[in-house]
């Protein structure tokens, strides 16, 4: 087995003015990120991982921020890994609107001097990879060899293939689709303003906020996305597999705002890169789960024709798993070889 990457911590990238798609600006704008390995002089040895919707840029490694809990491709990210931190520089990037260390509605607005809350601009998906190329740019990459990421994280990989095609020779999007399977912004808006400490979305200066609701909707979407399943296969029975979802649900609702939440989901229902797969110049290896509820696979048969009607060299991989949505990380042993495989020539 290759050597865990180890200790790993949060960077910070700034800029400021920066412009949106939908109008407007930020006049600041955070970025969070994980680094492994070291770029090369050229620039062009990098790959860079994005995350799922509710998940962070801790991809590998044990960061303290996260108790040292291991990264979520931890298996496939690492010295002689699939992902080789030895031969490739490797930034993990968080995303614009996430709770874990970029700007989001809990920044202070200069305008007023408040939290943004309910104002923060309405954001994209080329937005969220607008201010990544930023961050690229500032660290010294020149390209990518791969822009690898699961569910959320495979959106931006889409949409990076789209809106920058000659920056990176592959990508490797994972239990997601190329646009959103449906939109879901509205209901969660619903469900997050009926919390009768919502305040119109001012809910920072009620006490204890919205955090019951946000508990209530992590733990919905632990068991749709095959956690149950995973700890099953840890010898728990059900009771403690239970108690141990609500555990983890309650400790990300004390941490993820719930406007980060409606943030990121808003840009998502926007997010739809099928109408533009003849700019995508780079190789495609399109990864799904076989039991993933999300994304199933049968939605595969569509996506690959697309991508081969449009001249894309596109690979599909089918996770034979029970962990559903999970699997990319859970059952990472099930697709490494392929991922390996698909990676090797692209490191410079």
């Amino acid at each position: 087995m290759p050597a865990d990457q180890g200790a790993t911590r949060t960077e910070y990238f700034e800029t400021t003015d920066f412009p949106l798609e939908l109008g407007g600006s930020l006049p600041k704008a955070r970025l969070a990120y994980e680094a492994y390995g070291k770029l090369a002089p050229d620039g062009r040895n990098a790959v860079l991982l994005t995350h799922g919707f509710t998940s962070s840029h801790h991809a590998a490694g044990r960061n303290p921020e996260n108790g040292n809990a291991p990264g979520w491709w931890n298996g496939l990210v690492g010295p002689g890994k699939a992902i080789d931190t030895d031969r490739l520089y490797v930034v993990a990037s968080n995303m614009l609107g996430s709770s874990y260390g970029s700007t989001n509605a809990k920044d202070i607005d200069p305008a007023t001097g408040k939290p943004y809350g309910p104002t923060f601009p309405d954001i994209t998906v080329s937005d969220i990879i607008g201010l990544q190329k930023r961050m690229l740019d500032h660290l010294g990459v020149k390209h990518l060899a791969a822009v690898a990421g699961n569910s959320y994280g495979g959106f931006q990989a889409f949409q990076w293939a789209v809106d920058h095609p000659d920056f990176m020779d592959a990508i490797v999007p994972v239990v997601t689709a190329p646009a959103s399977p449906r939109q879901a912004y509205p209901e969660l808006h619903a469900r997050i303003a009926a919390d009768p400490n919502w305040n119109g979305g001012w809910y920072y200066d009620t006490p204890g906020g919205v955090t019951a609701t946000m508990r209530a909707i992590r733990l919905e979407t632990l068991k749709r996305y095959g956690a149950d399943e995973v700890l099953a296969d840890e010898g728990l029975d059900p009771a403690a597999r239970d108690a141990r979802m609500r555990a983890q649900a309650a400790a990300w609702a004390e941490r993820f705002d719930a406007h980060s939440l409606l943030i990121l989901r808003k840009a998502a229902d926007r997010f739809d890169t099928t109408g533009k797969f003849d700019r995508i110049r780079a190789r495609v290896l399109y990864v799904i789960a076989r039991t993933d509820v999300l994304f199933p696979p049968s939605i595969v048969p569509d996506v690959m024709a697309r991508l081969k009607a449009a001249g894309v060299d596109a690979t599909y991989f089918e996770i034979d798993t029970e962990y559903g949505h999970t699997a990319s990380g859970a059952d990472w042993k099930k697709w490494e070889a392929p991922l390996r495989q698909f990676m090797e020539p692209l490191i410079p």
